[in-house]
C-alpha cells in the first residue's frame, strides 16, 4: 500500500505537543517574514528608486521617450510574464529555495543595469531585475498566505502593504539625492537595492522554515512561453504605434493578430497541461475572475502614477529629482495609511468588501481630478488628489489578493496568488506602454498648438528642444521656450490621468459584483494537513499525528 507524502515541519515552528498544524504564534510570523519583507523592499525599491532619475539617466544613455517607457515596460512585462510561473513553482517546490532564487537572480539584473552604457542593454537588464522582483512580489503572498489565516491575514497584509509604501516613498527619495549627489551619480540607484537583496539572503536562510510538500514535479514550460511571447508582442505594438507606424496600419494588424493567436494557443496548452501555469479552472469561481479583472485596471492606475509624477514635477514643474520625490509623499502616505488601517481593522470585523469599495471610489476620484493638472496647478491641489489616489490604492491592491486566496485550497494558494499579481503587473505593462504613446502625441499637441505665441527665435530654440527623440534638458532653455515646453508637459500628463479615470472607475464596477464571503479561519499550512489526513483515511492509511489546529474564534457570520 502506498504511503501519502508527510509534511515536515522544522522544529522551531512545531508546538510542544507535536502538532504539524498549529497556528504559527505572531513573534513566529514575524520572524518568518523579516526576510521576506526585506527582500520585497529591495525589488520595489529598484523599480521606484530610478523614477526620479529617469529623465537625466535617458539622457546620458542616449534615448528618447520611448526608452523612457520601456525602461519602466521591461521591467513589468518580466514580472508580468513570470508570476505565474514562480506562483505555480511555489506549489510543487520549497518556496524558501524559490524567494532565495528570486534573489539571486535580481541581485545580477542589478549589476549588469548598473554597469549599461546604451539604452538597449539597460533594458535588458531590468528585465532580469524583473524576473527576480516578479518572484519576490508573488511569492511573498504565497508565503503569507501558507502561514496565516484568511481572517488573520489582513493584519499582515497591512504589513506588505507598509513595506510596499516605504520602499515607494523611499525610492524616489533616495533615487533624488543620489542623482543630485555628484559623488554617486544616477549609476548607484541601480545598485543600491544589492545590499537590501543580500541581507535579506541570509535573514531568509536562518528564519523562514516552511513545511515542504513532496509532489511529483511537471512544469509547464509551453504555457510560460506562449504567454511570455503574447504580452511580448502586445507590448511591442503599443509602444511604437503613433510613433513608427500609424494605430491602425499592417503592423498593427500584423503583430495585434499573431499576439491574439499566441494568446489563444496559450489557452489550449492550459486546458490540457497536468500541471498548467495559470489552472484555468480557477476562473470558473466568479470571485477570482472578478478580482483578476478589477486587478488589471487597478495595476494601470497604479503604475500610471509612480511613472508619470516623476516627468510631471521634473519637465512640467522643473523640479530637481531629489524635490520632485518630496512631492509624491502625499500618494505613498496615503497608500501607507489605507493599507496598514484597513487590514487591522479586517482581521478585527472579517468584513473586507466595504474597503474595496471604497477604494475604488477614492481612487476614480484621485485620478479624475488629477485630469486638471497643468504645469502651474497649485500643489496643495496636486497633493491632495495624490492623497486620495494613495487611500484608494491602499484599500484595494492588498484586499483583491486577500478575496482570491480566501477561495481556494492550499495546492492553489500559489497559482491564485500569482494570477491576481500576473493581472496587476499586465494592466501597468500594457498601460505604461499606451499611455506613454498616448503622452508623446499629447505634448506634441499641445506644442505645436502654442508655439505660434514664441518669437522667432524662440521658435527655432522650441524645434531643437523638441526635437529628436530625446528629453529636454530645461536648464539649458530660453526662458518663454521653458515655459512654452512645461505647459505641453503639464497639459499632457493631465490628458493621461484623465484617461485613467475611467478605468479606475470600471475596477470599481467590477468590485460591486465581488460577493463578500467570510475569511476562513485556518492558514494554508493547517488546511493543508487537514486534507492529507483526509486523503489519508480516505485511502486507509494512518499517518503521522496531525491533530488538527486549534480552533480559532470564527468570524460572526453576516450576509454578503
Amino acid at each position: 500500500m502506498t504511503s501519502t507524502p508527510q509534511v515536515r515541519v522544522p522544529a522551531h515552528s512545531r508546538p510542544a505537543g507535536g502538532s504539524t498544524a498549529a497556528p504559527m504564534t505572531h513573534a513566529q510570523i514575524m520572524r518568518a517574514l523579516s526576510g521576506l519583507l526585506l527582500g520585497l523592499f529591495a525589488a520595489i525599491l529598484s523599480s521606484t528608486v530610478v523614477t526620479n532619475a529617469l529623465p537625466r539617466i535617458i539622457n546620458d544613455v542616449g534615448g528618447g521617450q520611448s526608452a523612457y517607457t520601456w525602461v519602466v515596460t521591461a521591467s513589468l512585462l518580466a514580472v508580468t510574464a513570470s508570476t505565474p510561473l514562480w506562483g505555480k513553482l511555489s506549489d510543487q517546490f520549497s518556496k524558501k529555495v524559490l524567494v532565495q532564487s528570486a534573489l539571486v537572480i535580481y541581485i545580477a539584473g542589478s549589476l549588469l543595469a548598473g554597469v549599461a552604457r546604451n539604452p538597449a542593454t539597460l533594458i535588458s537588464a531590468r528585465v532580469v531585475q524583473g524576473l527576480g522582483g516578479g518572484g519576490l512580489s508573488a511569492l511573498a503572498q504565497v508565503v503569507l498566505a501558507a502561514m496565516i489565516s484568511p481572517r488573520e491575514r489582513g493584519r499582515y497584509s497591512g504589513y506588505l502593504g507598509a513595506t510596499f509604501a516605504v520602499a515607494t516613498v523611499g525610492g524616489p527619495l533616495l533615487g533624488g539625492v543620489i542623482t543630485d549627489t555628484s559623488w554617486l551619480g544616477w549609476r548607484w540607484c541601480l545598485l543600491v537595492g544589492i545590499p537590501f537583496a543580500l541581507v535579506a539572503l541570509v535573514v531568509l536562510q536562518r528564519t523562514l522554515n516552511l513545511p515542504v510538500l513532496r509532489r511529483q514535479v511537471r512544469v509547464d514550460w509551453a504555457g510560460a512561453f506562449f504567454v511570455t511571447a503574447a504580452v511580448c508582442l502586445l507590448l511591442v505594438w503599443v509602444t511604437f504605434a503613433g510613433d513608427k507606424y500609424d494605430w491602425l496600419s499592417w503592423q498593427t494588424y500584423t503583430l495585434v493578430g499573431v499576439s491574439v493567436a499566441l494568446a489563444l494557443v496559450f489557452l489550449l496548452v492550459e486546458s490540457r497541461a497536468s500541471e498548467p501555469v495559470v489552472p484555468l479552472r480557477l476562473f470558473r469561481n466568479r470571485t477570482i475572475a472578478l478580482a483578476s479583472v478589477a486587478s488589471l485596471f487597478v495595476g494601470l492606475a497604479l503604475f500610471a502614477g509612480t511613472v508619470f509624477f516623476s516627468q510631471y514635477f521634473q519637465l512640467a514643474r522643473g523640479d530637481s529629482p531629489t524635490r520632485s520625490g518630496v512631492m509624491t509623499i502625499p500618494l505613498i502616505a496615503g497608500l501607507f495609511v489605507s493599507s496598514t488601517v484597513s487590514g487591522r481593522i479586517i482581521t478585527r470585523t472579517g468584513r473586507w468588501k466595504g474597503w474595496l469599495l471604497t477604494g475604488g471610489v477614492l481612487l476614480t476620484a484621485g485620478t479624475a481630478l488629477l485630469g486638471m493638472l497643468r504645469y502651474d496647478t497649485p500643489y496643495l491641489f496636486v497633493a491632495l488628489c495624490m492623497t486620495l489616489m494613495g487611500l484608494g490604492l491602499g484599500t484595494t491592491l492588498q484586499n483583491l489578493v486577500l478575496c482570491t486566496q480566501n477561495q481556494v485550497a492550499p495546492g492553489d494558494l500559489g497559482a491564485a496568488s500569482s494570477v491576481v499579481t500576473f493581472f496587476r503587473s499586465l494592466g501597468g505593462a500594457v498601460g505604461v506602454s499606451v499611455l506613454g504613446a498616448v503622452l508623446t502625441s499629447r505634448i506634441g499637441h499641445y506644442g505645436s498648438e502654442s508655439v505660434g505665441r514664441l518669437s522667432a527665435q524662440d521658435q527655432v530654440a522650441a524645434s531643437k528642444a523638441s526635437g529628436g527623440g530625446q528629453l529636454p534638458d530645461l536648464e539649458t532653455l530660453p526662458g518663454q521656450v521653458r515655459t512654452w515646453l512645461e505647459s505641453a508637459y503639464g497639459h499632457g500628463i493631465g490628458d493621461i490621468f484623465m484617461y485613467v479615470a475611467p478605468v479606475a472607475l470600471v475596477a470599481l464596477l467590477v468590485t460591486l459584483f465581488i460577493k463578500e464571503t467570510p475569511l476562513r479561519a485556518a492558514s494554508g499550512l493547517a488546511q493543508a494537513a487537514a486534507q492529507e489526513v483526509r486523503d489519508a483515511e480516505a485511502a486507509g492509511d494512518t499517518p503521522a499525528p496531525a491533530p488538527a489546529p486549534a480552533p480559532a474564534p470564527a468570524p460572526a457570520p453576516h450576509k454578503p
